[in-house]
């Protein structure tokens, strides 16, 4: 296939994913909310669910959409589909291992704040989690990036292997 093709669908499969990433939170939260919930039973903290609320000791957790770490998902599709040279099936294999260790890292996110809050108090939950939502979130997507392509030996730059390829062929006519 040439190049102009596969630039016009990855770009397609970009824009399509920025118009309809809201269709991500409905696999997304209840995937990351009732995960989290069962694991908490399994540690024996008796959790309970009202709605999307997770009832445990005498906190009331309400999950909220922000919860699902939809963004990271977002840029984890981004960075595939605008990334040069990387096949249909390698594209899949990446969102597929991404987006599994964003969510185990997202529930384990969850089950750590949810102990801090238990056994520490909303002090130190409410200081941890700002630093995971603002710090240690984009810290951890960047480095899965990073990881995803040593593991899948990609060696392009999203966006600009394409502008330099672009580049190159616009000087050559």
């Amino acid at each position: 296939m040439l190049y102009k093709y596969k630039l016009a669908i990855r770009l397609t499969i970009a824009f399509l994913s920025l118009i309809f990433y809201k269709l991500f939170y409905i696999i997304l939260i209840p995937l990351t909310f009732y995960s989290s919930y069962y694991i908490l039973k399994l540690l024996n903290f008796s959790p309970t669910i009202t709605d999307n609320i997770i009832k445990i000791s005498n906190y009331n957790l309400k999950f909220i959409p922000a919860c699902a770490a939809v963004s990271a998902y977002l840029l984890l599709v981004l960075l595939i589909t605008l990334t040069k040279n990387i096949s249909f099936k390698k594209s899949l294999l990446i969102f597929i291992t991404g987006s599994f260790l964003i969510l185990a890292m997202n529930i384990l996110r969850i089950e750590l704040l949810i102990i801090i809050l238990i056994k520490y108090g909303a002090d130190y939950f409410n200081t941890l989690h700002l630093f995971f939502w603002k710090i240690l979130s984009t810290v951890y997507v960047a480095l899965l990036w990073i990881l995803l392509t040593k593991l899948f030996k990609i060696e392009k730059i999203p966006v600009y292997s394409d502008i330099k390829f672009l580049i190159r062929l616009i000087k050559k006519d």
